[in-house]
């Protein structure tokens, strides 16, 4: 007779996820997610991560590294045995995944908006058995997103957020960079796609309030401010850190205090 499926859970894709019990041995995909494993306290149930999951650091020196978010390496994989393996559509190939699907649970989150961070969190919990954590860590990024809105003073004004160079790509419309935006206060002059490419010699036409340069994916440093300081005012260019706008697991606890320290200063 077959064991009962103890835990069952739709992710974010459609797919159903199918686990004996709590997730006992897990693989994260994601950077910001591993980050998020670690506060929900999974360190003993997390056995591999990629070569981008930063934080926690000591996780990088103590797990198995598994390889990259894209080209993961499906054998080192096997070999951890993992009962449940965290991904995500945009940042994992669909192809890896669905490989992986054959053999494993595959839990992948789709998110775009805060309130997709925050069911993916919920629904991770359920999963590892750490769902009041989980419900205690919701409550803390809510609570600290209400009261970022009700200070917020720099409603109104417009933005770009660079995320690469050559060619000069943004974070456009229905990305969740572009929800942070929102949550900031800014109105995100990159309309026309997810991802669209805006030649800084638009910029003059465009003057936006504000010219942010992430960290992440592509590390802008001096060197592309200084090239943009041609085409618009050099104050108008700020360096922001790119986990507090793009990474979507607990570090959103983080991120309101952040974005009013930034724009504070």
């Amino acid at each position: 007779m077959e064991n009962p499926i103890a835990l069952q859970n739709t992710d974010m894709i459609g797919h159903l996820v199918k686990l004996q019990g709590p997730a006992k041995r897990i693989v994260s995909l994601v950077p910001s997610q591993t980050e998020l494993l670690f506060d929900l306290g999974l360190d003993e149930e997390v056995v591999g991560i990629t070569k981008f999951c930063i934080h926690p650091e000591k996780w990088l020196r103590n797990k198995t590294i598994v390889g990259g978010t894209k080209n993961f390496k499906t054998d080192v994989i096997r070999d951890l045995k993992p009962d449940l393996i965290i991904a995500n559509k945009e940042e994992n190939e669909e192809f890896g995944i669905k490989e992986l699907q054959n053999e494993f649970a595959v839990w992948t989150s789709d998110i775009f908006t805060l309130n997709d961070s925050l069911k993916m969190i919920h629904r991770i919990g359920t999963l590892c058995d750490r769902e009041e954590t989980a419900q205690k860590l919701i409550r803390e990024i809510q609570l600290r997103f209400e009261e970022l809105n009700s200070s917020i003073e720099i409603k109104g004004k417009t933005a770009i957020y660079y995320i690469w160079k050559s060619p000069w790509l943004v974070a456009g419309k229905d990305t969740f960079i572009d929800n942070m935006l929102e949550a900031c206060g800014f109105i995100n002059l990159a309309v026309d796609s997810r991802y669209p490419e805006i030649d800084p010699a638009k910029l003059k036409l465009l003057n936006p309030d504000y010219i942010f340069l992430s960290s992440e994916p592509f590390p802008f440093k001096q060197l592309e401010k200084d090239f943009l300081s041609q085409f618009i005012e050099p104050e108008k260019i700020k360096f922001v850190d790119g986990t507090y706008f793009s990474w979507y697991g607990s570090r959103l606890k983080q991120a309101p205090s952040y974005f009013k320290s930034l724009f504070s200063s």
